[in-house]
């Protein structure tokens, strides 16, 4: 089987070599199609392939369309936004990604900028600390989990909400469980978001729920830009000069945002997975999940079912 891997970001070396001897190891060809920059070279690439693993690269109708052998495409990674599942799924193309194995540099950014929110970016005045502040985490899963293992070590108070996850579990973690998104903004001095990007998520972080964080509340987003309702935030943001709102995915509005200086920040790109450790992870996952779905027809990570 011919396993393509199109990365116009690419994986880092030490993931390449791990795929590779994943996907060879188990008798499969490896292609790669790196640092692409035209459209067309993508699908010319994929038009014999049996398999494709991805980052952050879409995969639309034109290119399932084109992927005349293809049978499964793995996202390198959590999100999977980027893949046009329901197409795929009526292309009978299995789509999966690979959970977890970007968690724990998710969660160590969100410390990363909290800490450089709080201290005032570093401009020299005086800032405030972590400890004792009340953390809200917007849905439990793999990052939430990692988020709330290291909020603790820094002493804070840690809430979450996810409307998936039964609070019995939440609390098993140590975490407090609260009944609503309402209940977690009205709680907390900061709430990290970590919803997927869906019809029912989208535009839903909006001034009346952000406006419900305690003074000198922080909105911290690495999740999915989507989620933001950005008009309502700038409103809100303009009529409430105690918020802050740092961010790993910079908004359509970042210009509007900049405004609030000292008040808001964007990473220039997102950052959230890119550590070597995750890239190789995610990588090498996605290869496995390939060799288990030709070894077997495995599909325990498909979400496009």
């Amino acid at each position: 089987m011919k396993v393509l891997v199109a990365t116009e970001k690419p994986f880092a070396k030490a993931a390449v070599d791990g795929i590779k001897a994943e996907i060879e190891g188990a008798g499969n060809e490896l292609v790669l199609l790196e640092k692409y920059t035209e459209k067309q070279q993508l699908l010319d690439a994929v038009a014999d392939a049996d398999a494709m693993i991805v980052r952050s690269d879409k995969v639309t109708p034109e290119v399932l369309d084109a992927a005349k052998q293809l049978k499964i495409v793995v996202r390198a990674g959590a999100g999977y936004d980027n893949v046009d599942c329901a197409y795929a799924k009526e292309k009978n193309v299995v789509v999966e990604n690979t959970p977890g194995q970007n968690s724990n540099a998710v969660a160590e950014l969100v410390f990363g900028l909290l800490v450089y929110g709080v201290r005032n970016f570093y401009n020299g005045k005086s800032g405030s600390e972590l400890k004792g502040k009340k953390l809200g985490i917007l849905a439990f899963g793999n990052v939430g989990r990692n988020v709330a293992r290291i909020a603790k070590g820094f002493e804070m108070e840690v809430y979450a909400y996810d409307a998936f996850c039964p609070k019995e579990a939440i609390e098993a973690a140590g975490v407090k469980a609260v009944d609503s998104q309402d209940a977690l903004f009205e709680n907390c001095d900061i709430v990290s978001l970590h919803i997927p990007a869906t019809p029912e998520t989208k535009q839903s972080i909006n001034a009346a729920l952000v406006g419900k964080l305690h003074k000198n509340g922080i909105l911290i987003n690495t999740a999915r830009k989507e989620v933001i309702n950005e008009p309502e935030l700038l409103a809100l943001m303009a009529e409430r000069t105690d918020l802050k709102f740092i961010t790993d995915i910079m908004p359509d509005a970042n210009e509007e945002f900049q405004k609030f200086e000292g008040r808001y920040f964007s990473t220039p790109k997102k950052m959230g997975a890119q550590t070597a450790e995750a890239n190789t992870n995610a990588g090498i996952a996605a290869a496995k999940q390939i060799n288990a779905f030709f070894a077997d027809g495995c599909t325990k990570f498909q979400v496009n079912k």
